[in-house]
């Protein structure tokens, strides 16, 4: 391979490119980034960079002599089509590149409540750096908070948003909060730690209208009738792969792009991050995951697949952790809805907890609430369990 295309500029694709030089690429290498700012990591916007601890720089993912050490040529450019048979990338410009290995990183777009109410002044969704400021110019501005959504994204902005002082109202159509994330042992105990933070949780209801008086929003009216008033809304209802591009590329689409075990789509495609659907071994099933740990692994091992001729099946014990006020919590594994859950070490009231999820008497995954040294003896269970299998 003399010409390599890595687009998005997340943490997947720097993860690729530096992957790409480390294992001994010496060709052209080009990093599309289609925001005009460096490359940055996204978990702090929802957190530090809302709270205003962080600024904008910290979240840079490299600094530019970086890649230009790498090699790396870093354009500004949205790709607009692929087309695998000519091994070209047409970017929103109408200029194209050629490639002889693409690694596709664009990850996710946020979902939007139905309507209209996405151009109404007021209402947010959270993906960029400009989202953040434009939510963080809200936040200063003080008012009513509304978040629609309680998954990780949404309670981590109401978190920061309690930390400023701020009147916040969590809508949620399920009956807890985090469900689908922790289940419904977990999922109580999350709304107890924002309920005892001054969050009120409306619970099993949805929105039917944001309403608004000249452009601005004013209410989000609920679906049991209740109106709440409103003066900043975020919609967190969660996102979907960022693949419109493709869509006349022939690449398998479905929930993301579709790649087998080693993260690869087509011939010299390769896809990694928010956007890839791939086999993981290690569970025998197709996972997409929106993990900050499974992008940056996944780059690697999709670049090195890229490089070396997919001689490593990529099958990772998935890794996610969330911030919310001064607790932390972190997953290994999978946890499944209908697991049986048992508190393993400490207890929900301490305040620190290790508790683990199994399923048909196989340990699945294990979670650790404000308890980073508690859960690594059984991680290494988890880990031991499966290889034993």
């Amino acid at each position: 391979m003399r010409s390599v295309v890595v687009v998005g500029g997340g943490a997947a694709g720097v993860a690729a490119v530096e992957t790409l030089r480390r294992e001994g690429y010496d060709g052209v290498l080009t990093l599309l980034c289609g925001e005009p700012m460096l490359p940055y990591d996204r978990p702090p916007l929802s957190k530090q960079v809302l709270t205003g601890t962080w600024d904008h720089q910290r979240t840079r993912l490299r600094e530019r002599r970086q890649y230009s050490d790498l090699g790396v040529q870093l354009l500004h450019a949205r790709a607009r089509e692929l087309d695998p048979g000519r091994r070209t990338i047409r970017l929103d410009d109408g200029t194209g590149l050629d490639y002889d290995g693409a690694v596709i990183a664009t990850g996710v777009r946020p979902r939007r409540l139905p309507g209209a109410s996405h151009l109404t002044t007021g209402v947010h969704v959270l993906r960029d750096r400009p989202d953040a400021t434009e939510i963080r110019t809200a936040f200063e501005a003080g008012g009513r908070v509304v978040i629609v959504g309680a998954g990780f994204l949404g309670l981590e902005v109401a978190a920061a948003a309690r930390g400023m002082g701020l009147d916040v109202t969590v809508v949620e159509p399920l009956e807890h909060p985090m469900l689908r994330q922790v289940g419904p042992e977990i999922a109580p105990v999350v709304a107890g730690l924002h309920r005892e933070r001054g969050v009120k949780l409306r619970l099993g209801v949805g929105v039917g209208d944001i309403r608004d008086e000249d452009g601005r929003v004013t209410t989000v009216e609920l679906t049991d009738g209740t109106s709440l008033p409103a003066d900043c809304v975020l919609v967190s209802i969660g996102a979907v792969p960022e693949v419109d591009w493709l869509r006349g590329s022939g690449l398998p689409l479905g929930d993301g792009i579709e790649c087998d075990e080693f993260c690869k789509a087509a011939p010299g495609v390769y896809a990694a991050g928010d956007v890839a659907s791939w086999f993981n071994p290690r569970y025998g099933r197709r996972m997409r995951l929106e993990h900050r740990m499974n992008a940056t692994e996944q780059g690697t091992a999709a670049a090195r697949n890229l490089l070396h001729g997919d001689d490593k099946p990529f099958s990772p014990l998935p890794y996610f952790w969330t911030d919310q006020y001064d607790v932390k919590i972190q997953a290994h594994g999978v946890l499944p809805a209908d697991a049986e859950v048992t508190i393993e070490e400490g207890t929900p009231a301490d305040g620190k907890f290790v508790a683990s999820y199994r399923s048909e008497g196989r340990l699945m995954g294990v979670l650790a609430w404000n308890a980073p040294k508690l859960i690594l003896p059984f991680r290494k269970l988890l880990l031991e369990e499966q290889a034993a299998r």
